[in-house]
């Protein structure tokens, strides 16, 4: 087991410590819980998936699965929440998020990227700094993206679903403990291919999950190691990655700082409902 440090582990060990307590027998009875060890410790099996092709459905069923697309998709759903959009509607092409944005009467923006650029006719791109709670609180965002929001439909039957990131990573391991279940930790991978930052986003959660999560495969170890070794510099680590060469050369490098701010939002994306939302828990 590790320790995380600070206010994290603090408030995460006392959360750890109600788990019992906030589970309804229904629940329970179709969730697969954290173990209870014989002193009475409480812990959460964590697995890392390096691609949604990779996922078995026993990684979803019964289980929080929080899903990574750290350059840029969850992280941009996560600045977008804070910004005040009042939910978000992954789609799986761009195709489908416009015409259901063609559809919805209320106020909204069509969001999205092929090749990391806005497409042509959508409101907004994926970068974190295109929402501004001035113009866009209130809105309904339709967004498809090459990876992060395909990811998030893949694991749909999940019995708690999060989108998380290195900007809410703190938050998203509190909501984590909370569930009381146990834990898969989905890399979006970039075109199907594995994305390290994808990896070092479900290291940081798993760090900030502190003694109440036990990395239960290998891959939440490596998960892990690569996080403790990028955090002092986690612009350079993005940087270095496929996903970060790919966003320099579409000219939008001034997002990757954006998203390596660790624990800048007190946001948890929640997903909820058919079809699926992703809104603030």
């Amino acid at each position: 087991q590790h320790r995380a440090g600070g206010h994290v582990s603090e408030q995460v060990g006392a959360e750890a410590g109600q788990i019992q307590e906030k589970q309804s027998i229904g629940h329970a009875a179709e969730c697969t819980l954290g173990r209870i060890g014989l002193e009475g410790e409480v812990w959460m099996d964590v697995e890392a998936v390096l691609l949604p092709a990779h996922l078995s459905e026993a990684q979803v069923r019964g289980r929080t699965v929080v899903v990574f697309d750290v350059l840029r998709a969850t992280t941009t759903m996560a600045y977008a929440l804070r910004a005040g959009v009042a939910q978000i509607r992954p789609f799986g092409s761009l195709q489908e998020a416009a015409e259901a944005a063609g559809r919805f009467d209320g106020p909204r923006l069509l969001c999205g990227e092929v090749r990391c650029q806005r497409p042509e006719g959508f409101d907004l791109g994926n970068s974190p700094s295109g929402f501004d709670a001035a113009l866009h609180a209130g809105r309904t965002v339709f967004m498809a993206t090459t990876n992060g929001t395909r990811a998030i439909m893949a694991a749909g039957n999940a019995a708690a679903l999060l989108a998380g990131s290195l900007v809410n990573a703190a938050a998203t391991a509190a909501a984590a403990v909370r569930a009381g279940l146990d834990v898969t930790l989905l890399c979006a991978g970039t075109q199907g291919e594995p994305a390290m930052e994808d990896l070092i986003g479900c290291g940081a959660v798993l760090e900030r999950m502190g003694d109440a999560a036990r990395p239960a495969n290998d891959l939440a170890l490596i998960a892990l190691r690569l996080f403790l070794q990028a955090r002092e510099d986690l612009v350079s680590a993005l940087v270095s990655t496929a996903g970060g060469r790919n966003i320099r050369a579409a000219g939008l490098q001034a997002d990757i700082p954006d998203c390596a701010r660790l624990d800048a939002l007190d946001v948890v994306c929640r997903v909820v409902g058919d079809p699926a939302r992703v809104v603030r828990d």
